[in-house]
């Protein structure tokens, strides 16, 4: 029990570990560098605060796969094969997202090269920089299309298990389904990226997990229903 107890907390620890790593990467130090045209020459100006910003967003992968994990060995026992494909979609998306940190480290590569090229050679580097950019933009999006089934397969569990209270896990499903709608219509240019549109169906998924996070680490895991493996 006290076991369980732990992995409860790891696991709400690691929730807001993976959100607020991504959210001041990218929103705060990423975002204003990276947007716009000729971007590279913001990224020369500012490596340290560049390269902060993509270690930030491994941090943030890596704990985003790692809750998942923690949460295997209570999940396992209601629901074998869905608490597994559960972790193998949560390491496949960290895997997408460390692409696109790896594409911002890259592009500070090609931004130390701008100083001393002539204008061809920038416009090379800048077009190669606008392809990590690319790289980066769709690797996040396959990660979250990752995301969104990893948490819906261990709401699941959740729901049928009362590990957490059923409005708590029926929240996440119908939240998880909201964002995965979101990024098909992004895939499928019917909304853009960090529009309005994506930004509300996304912020559900974003305050229940935050919930689930205080809950998990303050009141862990409750007695469930039935004690038998409900596979």
């Amino acid at each position: 029990m006290n076991r369980d107890r732990n992995r409860a907390a790891a696991a709400g620890a690691l929730f807001i570990v993976a959100t607020t790593a991504s959210l001041l990467g990218r929103a705060v130090l990423l975002d204003p560098i990276l947007e716009g045209v000729g971007f590279l020459a913001e990224v020369a100006a500012n490596q340290d605060r560049t390269a902060a910003g993509a270690l930030l967003g491994l941090v943030a992968y890596f704990a985003s796969a790692s809750i998942a994990i923690a949460l295997y060995p209570v999940l396992r026992r209601y629901g074998e094969g869905l608490a597994l494909g559960s972790v193998g979609l949560r390491l496949v998306e960290g895997v997408l997202y460390s692409l696109g940190a790896i594409a911002v480290l890259a592009s500070g590569t090609l931004a130390r090269g701008l100083a001393e090229a002539d204008t061809a050679t920038r416009v090379s580097l800048q077009a190669s920089g606008d392809l990590l950019m690319a790289v980066r933009s769709w690797a996040g999006m396959a990660g979250t299309l990752a995301f969104y089934p990893a948490g819906l397969l261990y709401y699941l569990v959740f729901f049928r298990s009362r590990l957490i209270p059923r409005w708590l896990s029926g929240w996440g499903i119908v939240a998880v389904a909201m964002g995965f709608t979101a990024s098909i219509l992004v895939v499928f240019h019917i909304i853009l990226p960090m529009s309005a549109p994506q930004i509300v169906l996304n912020f559900p998924i974003f305050l229940q997990e935050m919930v689930l996070a205080v809950w998990l680490i303050a009141r862990g895991f409750s007695r469930p229903a039935a004690s038998e493996d409900a596979r």
